[in-house]
């Protein structure tokens, strides 16, 4: 039996870059059985990051791209998946202005999303600033008509931006002096947790394959976006951002990542800004159901619905 999902992400390099590795068939999301094809088929779906924060907040997808700030909205009807991740490791989205401005304690300034987990270290760090959402493609031009006194960039703008402009804050070094020298939680992807176990735990192995066959395969994939115009980058451009943001620290969260965004979701509710979250490893796919389902024990049903299912 085909099972069908939609599956949404961003029009960002590094998204794009992990679903075309199944787009282009690297990963196989169908197999053969004595009761014939079993597997499942995606419908994907490209928006901009603070539509998929909003759309999944609204229940609108099964799979989908999200910002780690939007995720303490999501947790009781979105598992956080382990694949397919960004974090910032010296690096992250640059709060620009005008080169020579002096910015006031509430000035004005253009974030990408409410929900974006640089809006969330933005708050905490300037909560005098005076704040206007964009999408994240207008921000640039926001600041240079004067129309803002200063915007966050992020995604490939914070590589290429206008000579006129000049970076007032790193969001990195605001993170640094809030959690210390570990990674910067960007975002992630998050599933409904409405779809049966044993299908989430397919589903996480098939993308966090794709990930890591993608990164493997950087070079040849990366010329097969630029060829079709799938990215909004030339080449140089692309093999910088995605070593960045579609590289090893990607394709499965660690320990260092898991413990950085418990330290994301601590300081965003002590600020009275997210809802309260317990240990984030609480709110990831059971992998092991897999095995505890052959089980007996008395402890495998209340360790589900601890997570979920």
């Amino acid at each position: 039996m085909l099972k069908t999902y939609n599956l949404a992400h961003s029009p960002d390099a590094d998204d794009i870059f992990m679903y075309y590795a199944i787009k282009f068939g690297w990963i196989s999301t169908k197999w053969k059985t004595g009761n014939g094809n079993n597997g499942y088929i995606f419908d994907s779906e490209a928006e901009d990051i603070e539509t998929l924060n909003q759309k999944t907040m609204q229940n609108i997808y099964d799979i989908s791209a999200i910002s780690f700030g939007a995720y303490p909205f999501l947790k009781n009807e979105y598992a956080l998946l382990r694949c397919a991740v960004s974090f910032g490791y010296g690096y992250g989205p640059k709060l620009v202005k005008l080169k020579g401005k002096k910015l006031k304690p509430n000035f004005k300034a253009a974030l990408s999303g409410k929900y974006t987990t640089n809006a969330l270290l933005f708050k905490i760090y300037y909560p005098k600033a005076r704040i206007v959402y964009k999408n994240f493609l207008e921000i640039e031009d926001a600041v240079l008509r004067g129309e803002v006194d200063a915007g966050v960039l992020i995604h490939e703008s914070i590589l290429n931006f206008n000579e006129k402009l000049e970076v007032e804050k790193e969001l990195w070094d605001i993170w640094k002096e809030l959690a210390g020298d570990i990674p910067l939680p960007l975002g992630g992807m998050a599933l409904r947790r409405s779809i049966p176990l044993l299908d989430a735990i397919n589903i996480e192995n098939i993308l966090t394959k794709a990930v890591d066959i993608a990164n493997r395969h950087k070079n040849i994939l990366s010329k097969m976006l630029l060829e079709r115009n799938l990215v909004r980058v030339d080449n140089k451009t692309l093999d910088k951002y995605l070593d960045l943001y579609a590289n090893n620290k990607s394709v499965e969260m660690d320990e260092e990542q898991l413990n950085a965004l418990n330290k994301l979701f601590e300081l965003g509710y002590k600020n009275n800004l997210i809802p309260h979250m317990e240990d984030v490893r609480n709110y990831l796919i059971p992998k092991e159901y897999k095995n505890l389902r052959c089980e007996s024990g008395e402890n495998l049903p209340g360790r589900l619905q601890k997570a979920g299912w």
